[in-house]
């Protein structure tokens, strides 16, 4: 190739189109693009360009390409994709909450072909949609009606501004819950139009709160179940079959935002106590929201229950389409609630409960083995079995604590952060904690014999960077 020899330096520099032809960088724009693979040489080229001006020397074509295959794995490691949850936090927001179930997943996988979305197949005239996933949420609930948005506060957004806008909302201060990405109740309550009452304190709010608040205008009460936090001590809250009660005083709606959506009762597993949406139900809610990858274990989703009459108001306002949730949403959905009709079958198909529930000598047994595997490797690292507390995350049941065991990586070589980068650098990701100036994976939340196959990669990975 043939370099200018101008006085400037920085003319040495290749032009694009050479490096565009250069054959590693060439592979290249098949798995990406074109136009992305150009836009990162430009900017490899004029991060070159800015420090030879400053005194840099140039060294060549081939550490150029160098340059840009190491802007292009920087580049990589932002693509959303599979990484290893060894935090010990089974719903981890930043992973993306719950694990799907195979059969969701699979479902998805085939959704490369059209599909029945808004189909009758038996008279092939248009459908209704979502009807088949409403239909296992009105059984798994005990509800008349059900309606799938995007999210839970989309649900709540919704409901309020299809129902309650113009009219007054009481809700106890106790629940005016912050969630994740500064997300605030009263901020909702602000953009549906519905004016929001405030009763009760922090700490303690009575029925008879509720009951001096009610006036001609009041359109509803809005229950929140704090679900991301938990007050213990001096509290109380207003049960919502006592809020229904209410409701002979004067017409007004009762609503339910349970955030969680438990379906079954947690404490069958020896879990805190969580309301479930058929509780809800029966202590006649008009209204029940609930998100669809939490407790569920399902994908990202807000699901409306409740009475017909109501449910069919909400579909009919113009903000339900704008809210609506998509065909791979409805896929994932319908074949994870389907897990539900078999109890015995769900902790082992379903993988938010089967790490949720999974025994604690369990998860030290297979730390126990992978140790037993490092320990032949002849690692510089030094590698502890330990015992770990585990969470639901998620904003559910934040009171909970799981015992559990994992592995304890720690050098007198380099620092815990720079293991735990290393780790996060691995090309299947491995995303830890660090206490005690030890990385730790905890193994509650680490799937499989894969998995754990690929933790003894990435270990032996950093090892060899040390």
């Amino acid at each position: 190739m043939q370099t200018n020899k101008n006085s400037d330096p920085r003319s040495q520099l290749p032009s694009v189109s050479d490096l565009l032809d250069q054959p590693s960088i060439k592979r290249k724009v098949d798995e990406y693009s074109r136009q992305e693979i150009l836009k990162i040489i430009k900017s490899t080229l004029d991060t070159l360009r800015e420090k030879i001006e400053m005194g840099m020397e140039y060294t060549g074509f081939e550490n150029v390409v160098t340059a840009i295959h190491e802007e292009l794995a920087k580049y990589h490691k932002q693509d959303l994709r599979p990484v290893i949850n060894a935090t010990g936090i089974v719903l981890h927001t930043g992973l993306g909450r719950a694990v799907l179930p195979d059969k969701a997943a699979k479902a998805i996988s085939e959704l490369n072909h059209y599909c029945n979305l808004q189909i009758d197949l038996e008279s092939g005239k248009r459908g209704k949609r979502h009807y088949r996933t409403e239909a296992l949420l009105c059984q798994l609930t005990g509800a008349e009606a059900a309606h799938i948005v995007n999210n839970n506060a989309a649900a709540t957004l919704l409901i309020l501004t299809a129902l309650c806008k113009d009219k007054e909302v009481i809700i106890s201060r106790g629940q005016l819950i912050e969630i994740g990405g500064s997300y605030r109740l009263p901020d909702c309550l602000h953009q549906s139009g519905a004016k929001m009452v405030e009763v009760g304190t922090t700490n303690k709010t009575h029925i008879y709160d509720y009951e001096n608040a009610i006036s001609e205008n009041t359109g509803a009460i809005l229950h929140v179940n704090p679900s991301n936090y938990h007050i213990q001590g001096f509290s109380e809250q207003v049960p919502i079959e006592k809020l229904v009660d209410l409701k002979q005083q004067q017409a007004l709606l009762v609503i339910d935002d349970l955030g969680c959506g438990a379906i079954e009762d947690m404490q069958q597993w020896d879990l805190p106590y969580e309301p479930t949406v058929r509780e809800s139900i029966q202590a006649g809610a008009d209204l029940v929201c609930f998100s669809g990858d939490k407790l569920i274990g399902g994908p990202q989703a807000g699901i409306i229950v409740g009475k017909k009459e109501f449910v069919d108001e909400i579909k009919k306002h113009p903000l339900a389409r704008m809210l609506r949730a998509g065909k791979i949403t409805e896929m994932a959905l319908e074949k994870t609630l389907r897990l539900f009709s078999d109890k015995e079958k769900l902790i082992e198909l379903n993988p938010t409960y089967k790490m949720l529930v999974m025994p604690e000598r369990k998860i030290k047994n297979r730390v126990h083995k992978i140790k037993e595997r490092l320990s032949k490797m002849d690692l510089q690292l030094k590698i502890e079995s330990v015992q770990c507390k585990s969470a639901v995350g998620g904003g559910s049941m934040p009171e909970a604590t799981l015992a559990s065991w994992g592995l304890a990586i720690s050098s007198n070589e380099i620092s815990a952060e720079r293991i735990s980068y290393l780790l996060r650098a691995y090309e299947t990701p491995v995303i830890a904690y660090i206490e005690d100036e030890k990385v730790v994976l905890d193994f509650r939340t680490i799937l499989g014999t894969n998995e754990e196959d690929k933790i003894i990669q990435a270990v032996e990975s950093v090892d060899g960077k040390i």
